[in-house]
């Protein structure tokens, strides 16, 4: 695998010493804080390059930008309404210059209004670390009671709408507001943060999307963006669903492992590929991520390598990000079928036979309470659970080449 950092550029607390100090050979950015839609340039490219490229006292790094995560897709495509087709188009312009910049990996997503969600973002463990973590029950009052969105009765059953009452009704406007706050945060250094009255107006807008409308319009966009991928070599890879099952009365249709079939199938192209984090999809508990990795590894072209541990095999369900070798993905497993795809790719001369790995998430640990990191991305937790995966890689290669 290929150690890589995802970093959110300058302002981001752990800083280019410190990737290097971890020891990985890579970065994971994006422009954040350019708008979905709009072009990203040669110059803006290029000045994300150079700023990853030196250490804080002038001398070089040796890191490069090797995968983009994320260049958005805006809610526009997704619903093809508005200037659509304008952004599909400034789309593949910027896949065009990131290409031209060297850069052949293009994560993405396709899910509808919010990237991620998220009730806790320091969930405090019993050792005193702390992580973040989906409740479904204060999910529920935040839908229900806070939110207010209209049908949201429906997507609940009982048991979850009594208990969110019973939560509601114990929360001041201090905890209303930072579990709003929490939930419509969305991506980490993204240029857009959403307001309530935002999320309101966005979820109108997918009214009439159900999902088998996001799926056509998902084709659509790939029948658009794959072919020009595949003839200018870059590698698309589709994030999963976070968290793996609809939210706020909205599909989402990269879930399962059926979900990353299907659309394989739909734009039958190896530039058509995913990115397999075993953190979201591990949401699930139908989701076998070692078996996905050996039905679905030719086409993966990124892994994000993190736990969670569900409070029920329900779906939904509630969950907490857990240790890298905790949580209930065999995390041992998983890379050793990441390894035999690896190998199978060498055998096959396949250039890109290492696939790029970031050590996604991670808990709050030591120093780590002092900093303020993105949610999910401190520098201690992450460099241990990067240790502990090369750990696994290191005694999996031992034993593979004995």
């Amino acid at each position: 695998m290929r150690h890589t950092w995802r970093w959110f550029g300058p302002k981001d607390p752990v800083s280019i010493n410190d990737m290097m100090q971890a020891g990985v050979k890579g970065v994971v950015t994006a422009l954040h804080h350019i708008a979905p839609g709009t072009i990203w340039s040669p110059d803006e490219i290029v000045k994300r390059q150079q700023q990853l490229a030196v250490m804080t006292d002038g001398a070089p790094s040796g890191l490069s930008w090797e995968v983009v995560e994320s260049l958005p897709v805006s809610e526009a495509i997704k619903t093809q309404t508005g200037e659509w087709r304008g952004h599909v188009q400034n789309w593949i312009t910027s896949m065009r210059h990131l290409k031209d910049a060297g850069i052949e990996v293009i994560c993405y997503n396709f899910m509808p209004v919010l990237d991620w969600t998220r009730t806790e973002l320091n969930w405090r463990r019993p050792n005193g670390a702390t992580c973040m973590r989906f409740d479904l029950i204060d999910f529920a009052a935040f839908d229900l009671h806070i939110l207010k969105r209209p049908g949201a009765e429906v997507d609940f059953p009982e048991e979850i709408r009594e208990a969110a009452a019973r939560r509601f009704a114990k929360m001041d406007a201090s905890r209303q507001q930072q579990l709003a706050a929490n939930i419509v945060s969305g991506l980490p250094g993204a240029a857009v943060n959403f307001s309530l009255s935002d999320v309101r107006d966005l979820l109108q807008s997918y009214a009439p999307v159900t999902a088998e409308v996001l799926r056509r319009n998902f084709h659509d966009f790939l029948e658009q963006v794959a072919p020009v991928a595949q003839d200018i070599g870059v590698r698309l890879c589709c994030h999963p669903d976070d968290p793996p099952f609809d939210l706020l009365g909205l599909p989402r249709i990269m879930s399962t492992e059926a979900d990353f079939a299907e659309r394989i199938a739909a734009v039958d192209l190896p530039a058509n590929g995913i990115t397999l984090c075993s953190g979201s999809l591990g949401a699930r508990p139908d989701n076998d991520l070692p078996g996905m990795m050996q039905r679905l590894g030719d086409r993966v072209h990124f892994l994000h390598l993190r736990n969670v541990r569900r409070d029920s095999d329900s779906v939904p369900a509630s969950f907490f990000e857990d240790e890298h070798l905790g949580g209930q993905t065999d995390m041992v497993a998983l890379i050793d079928a990441i390894l035999r795809e690896e190998t199978r790719r060498r055998a096959a001369g396949r250039p890109d036979h290492q696939i790029p790995m970031r050590p996604d998430h991670g808990q709050n640990i030591l120093d780590d309470h002092r900093r303020n990191t993105q949610p999910g991305y401190p520098a201690i937790g992450r460099l241990k659970g990067l240790a502990e995966l090369r750990g696994v890689e290191a005694a999996l290669s031992h034993r593979s080449a004995a």
